[in-house]
C-alpha cells in the first residue's frame, strides 16, 4: 500500500479485478436475501402496481416462480464473483496473461446483457446501478497487460496424475460449454416467448391469462429470465476459458473453477417451489462431472506441476507490461 499510495490511478489491475469479484459476490448474496425475504422491492411494486400478496392471490404459484428465477440469478452472480476473485488474486496478480484474457472475455459477454432491457421493457434500478459501479472497475482491471510474470517452474509430477488432471480440465471445458449453451437458450427464451411449457404447467396458467392479470407481468418475468441467461453465459465463458488455458499448458487450474454453478438454484427447492426433474438435470450433470474430476469426491489435491516444456508457452501468452 505504501508503494502504491491512495491514488486509484496507481492501483494494480488485480486490485480492481478483486473489487469487481467481491462486488459481484456481495450483490449476489444481496439478491438472494431479497428473493427469500420480501421478493419485491419498492420499484418492483411500483412497476407492477401489485404487492406480493396480490400476486399470490392472482396465482398461488406465481411468487414461487419469481423466486425460482431470481434465486438462480443470485447464485450465478455469486459464482461469477468467486471466479473473478480467483482470476484476480490467483492469476492477474501473478502476471499470468491468460487470466486477464479470461477476465476480459467473461466481462465482454456479461456486461452488455444489461441492454436486454431494450427488448423486455423493464429497467431494474439496482441491476443498472450495480453494472454502472462495477463496469469502470472491470475496465481498470483489464485495460493493461499484467506486470512482469512472477512464478517458479516446479518439477514435473507423476505422468498418470498429470493426465488425470488434464482429463478433468477437459470435462470442465465441456461443462462450461454446456452452461453457455444453456444460458444462450435461456436468454433467447426470455427475450422472445419468455415461458417454456413446463413453466406454464407449473403455474397452471397461460401467457394470455397472465397478461389479463397484469400486462406488465410478462415483461417483468422476461427481464429476470433473460438476465439470468446472460449471467450464466458470462460464468460459462470464465470456466471454459480458464480451464482451456491450463489444458493447453498442461497445468491444473484449481482455484479458478470456484462456484462453477453446482449450487445454482438449489435454495429454491423448498415447499411450493418448482421441482421439474428435467430442469434439474444440467446442475446434476455438472455435479457428476465435478465428482469425476475429484475422484471419490474428496477435496482435490494441489495443482498439478507444470510440464517443463509447457512453461514458456504458458508464460508468453500475451505481452507482459508494467502494471
Amino acid at each position: 500500500m505504501r508503494d502504491v499510495g491512495r491514488d486509484p490511478r496507481r492501483w494494480p489491475a488485480w486490485w480492481w479485478g478483486l473489487l469487481v469479484g467481491l462486488g459481484m459476490t456481495g450483490a449476489g448474496f444481496g439478491a438472494a436475501v431479497i428473493t427469500l425475504g420480501p421478493v419485491l422491492l419498492w420499484y418492483d411494486r411500483d412497476y407492477l402496481g401489485m404487492t406480493v400478496h396480490e400476486l399470490h392471490a392472482a396465482n398461488h404459484h406465481l411468487v414461487h416462480f419469481l423466486q425460482h428465477d431470481r434465486i438462480t440469478m443470485a447464485g450465478t452472480m455469486v459464482a461469477i464473483g468467486a471466479l473473478y476473485t480467483g482470476l484476480a488474486v490467483g492469476g492477474i496478480r501473478r502476471g499470468w496473461p491468460w487470466a486477464r484474457e479470461v477476465y476480459l472475455l467473461s466481462g465482454a459477454v456479461g456486461f452488455p446483457t444489461l441492454l436486454y432491457f431494450l427488448a423486455t421493457g423493464f429497467v431494474e434500478p439496482l441491476h443498472a446501478a450495480t453494472s454502472v459501479v462495477l463496469f469502470p472497475m472491470y475496465v481498470a482491471a483489464v485495460r493493461r497487460a499484467p506486470h512482469t510474470p512472477r512464478w517458479r517452474p516446479v518439477p514435473e509430477g507423476p505422468e498418470p496424475e498429470r493426465r488425470r488432471a488434464l482429463i478433468g480440465q477437459l470435462l470442465m471445458i465441456v461443462t462450461g460449454a454446456g452452461l453457455f449453451v444453456g444460458g444462450a437458450v435461456i436468454s433467447v427464451v426470455g427475450l422472445t416467448g419468455v415461458f417454456v411449457p413446463s413453466d406454464l404447467t407449473f403455474m397452471g396458467i397461460s401467457t394470455a391469462s397472465l397478461d389479463g392479470v397484469n400486462p406488465r407481468l410478462v415483461p417483468f418475468i422476461a427481464h429476470d429470465r433473460a438476465g439470468f441467461g446472460g449471467a450464466l453465459m458470462s460464468a460459462a465463458v470464465a470456466i471454459s476459458a480458464a480451464q482451456r488455458a491450463g489444458l493447453a499448458a498442461g497445468r491444473g487450474v484449481g482455484l479458478l473453477d470456484l462456484g462453477g454453478g453446482r449450487g445454482r438454484g438449489l435454495p429454491a427447492r423448498r415447499r411450493g417451489a418448482r421441482s421439474d426433474p428435467l430442469h434439474g438435470l444440467p446442475p446434476l450433470g455438472a455435479g457428476v462431472l465435478r465428482h469425476r474430476i475429484d475422484g471419490d469426491g474428496s477435496p482435490a489435491g494441489p495443482p498439478v506441476p507444470l510440464r517443463q516444456d509447457a512453461v514458456k508457452s504458458f508464460a508468453t501468452r500475451g505481452t507482459p507490461g508494467r502494471d
